[in-house]
């Protein structure tokens, strides 16, 4: 008996159809915009009413691709794009000419040191395993800027580790640090749906000094948390002493609008061993969307 072979598909692949319309016949009929297929037609595509569409887009292209590359779970870094690594502190802080830039320039060598601790940690979370399906936790996932996002993908570079960049289009030129893994690096033009993809896979995060957009991103993921619209996750502070002189929390809990409780959500730390130590000891305690970190 002959063997019957039925085919997985008889439509031809969206592909395909792409490149056979670019080759159709001109005529007054195929130049003109109304014409071109939906999804090769930008101007359509980025018409105010597609906007819920683009929404879609974004959302699902990340979601996609971190699945293909296996990753599970995310250890995401916020932190602030001009605090530079110690030497160009240093450099920035020979170069003041003034008493006002040169007090910001000392304070900026005091946080620098904050580099190689993004990159310290980064360094040591990416040595994670894979899990039983071949899984990757813990993979580190920056804004993909400069700075400290730097240093934390750079952590990851360092012990030959993927990691996630997640940039913004923004007025001024900028591109992705040289550290991000190629394949994982993401821009969005919507600010919603890239803080959504910086918490959707994360499993601890590590908040480190920074400006108006490292508390954006710090103080929704706190908002989340403390409304429960997500299970409570490792919230790491570094710094206390920037951390308690930029946001009076105490103060906010005499003043009757948020719980003492609520201060239990983040955890203040210094160095990169203490805080995975706080993420292995939360993921101890019960949790089970990670596997067990390693003693």
């Amino acid at each position: 008996m002959t063997e019957t072979r039925v085919p997985s598909r008889v439509f031809a692949r969206a592909r395909q159809d792409a490149a056979s319309a670019k080759e159709a016949v001109s005529t007054p009929q195929t130049q003109n915009p109304a014409y071109a297929l939906a999804f090769q037609d930008m101007d359509f595509l980025l018409r105010e009413d597609l906007r819920p569409v683009r929404f879609q887009l974004e959302l699902m292209k990340p979601e996609l691709l971190l699945e293909e590359a296996k990753i599970a779970s995310t250890f995401v870094m916020y932190g602030s794009a001009r605090i530079p690594e110690p030497h160009k502190a240093h450099a920035l802080l020979e170069m003041a000419t003034d008493q006002k830039s040169r007090r910001i320039a000392e304070r900026l060598v005091e946080k620098s040191r904050y580099y190689d601790v993004a990159r310290e940690l980064a360094a040591k979370v990416s040595n994670f395993p894979r899990d039983e399906q071949g899984m990757r936790h813990f993979v580190v996932c920056s804004g993909g800027g400069p700075s400290i996002m730097e240093a934390a993908n750079r952590g990851a570079h360092d012990v030959g580790a993927e990691s996630i960049g997640l940039n913004i289009v923004l007025p001024h030129e900028q591109a992705p640090n040289p550290y991000v893994t190629p394949s994982l690096s993401f821009q969005f033009h919507y600010f919603a749906l890239r803080k959504m993809h910086f918490l959707l896979h994360a499993r601890a995060l590590a908040a480190f000094p920074g400006g108006f957009g490292t508390f954006d991103e710090l103080f929704e993921l706190l908002t989340l948390i403390q409304t429960g619209k997500i299970k409570p996750i490792p919230v790491l502070l570094f710094g206390r002493a920037f951390w308690e002189r930029v946001v009076n929390f105490e103060a906010l809990v005499e003043e009757g609008v948020v719980s003492e409780r609520d201060l239990g959500i983040f955890t203040y730390v210094e160095t990169a061993d203490e805080a995975w130590d706080v993420v292995q000891r939360f993921y101890a305690e019960g949790t089970k969307e990670v596997p067990a970190p390693p003693a």
